[in-house]
């Protein structure tokens, strides 16, 4: 049965952040469904009552200790991981730090926060979370930012 004969189906909606500073990307280590550390970005899961945009500042502050000022945005990107059929639909966007907090506790399994080049990144590319780890750094990298106006919540 599938979902279009009375079975629900939803996918995953989730937001990541790409934060800038001096070259450097933020990232994260974390451990993921059992895995080796893997490496993301400030990224998670869209809460309810919560905007987009909301929910990447908020996964950025959670996951490494930063505070930021979003700057535009990337792009909506649907990916299916093959390992355990789930379906994601990453809502990307890119940003500054502004303030740090030290003794901020980081997420559960969020190993640490790390500041990479896109060259580092890309040489770690074994070990990113996803596919879309690398997707939303090129695409940032090739300049597709777009204002942050096109997303849009209605009361």
């Amino acid at each position: 049965m599938n979902y279009r004969q009375g079975r629900f189906w939803q996918p995953d909606v989730t937001v990541a952040t790409v934060v800038v500073k001096d070259g450097k990307l933020l990232c994260v280590e974390e451990t993921a469904g059992g895995r080796e550390r893997v490496i993301n970005q400030p990224a998670g899961h869209l809460e309810p009552d919560e905007s987009l945009l909301e929910a990447a500042v908020r996964e950025a502050r959670e996951e490494t200790g930063w505070d930021i000022r979003l700057t535009g945005f990337i792009g909506a990107y649907q990916w299916k991981a093959p390992e355990t059929g789930r379906h994601y639909l990453r809502f990307a966007f890119c940003g500054e730090p502004l303030a740090f907090d030290p003794h901020r506790p980081l997420d559960e399994g969020i190993v640490r926060a790390v500041w990479w080049t896109p060259d580092e990144l890309y040489a770690l590319a074994n070990r990113h979370r996803s596919p879309l780890v690398w997707q939303v750094v090129q695409d940032w990298l090739a300049g597709r930012v777009y204002p942050l106006s096109l997303m849009q919540q209605l009361s």
